[in-house]
């Protein structure tokens, strides 16, 4: 693939504290980020967060 067309992409990223339990939608200090290149893979990621009980910022 072109990296143009790779570039124009979507991107979602989320940033994880496994210690504390926090899923933040913005930059976090100490947080592990994770990006995702499917929509549906980040729904998914979210929905076991989410079921695990995880706090969101």
């Amino acid at each position: 693939m072109p990296k143009a067309e790779k570039e124009d992409r979507p991107v979602w990223r989320v940033w994880v504290d496994a210690k504390r339990r926090v899923v933040s939608f913005h930059e976090a200090p100490g947080c592990r980020l994770l990006e995702f290149h499917s929509y549906e893979l980040f729904q998914s990621c979210i929905d076991r967060y989410t079921d695990q009980q995880y706090r969101y910022q």
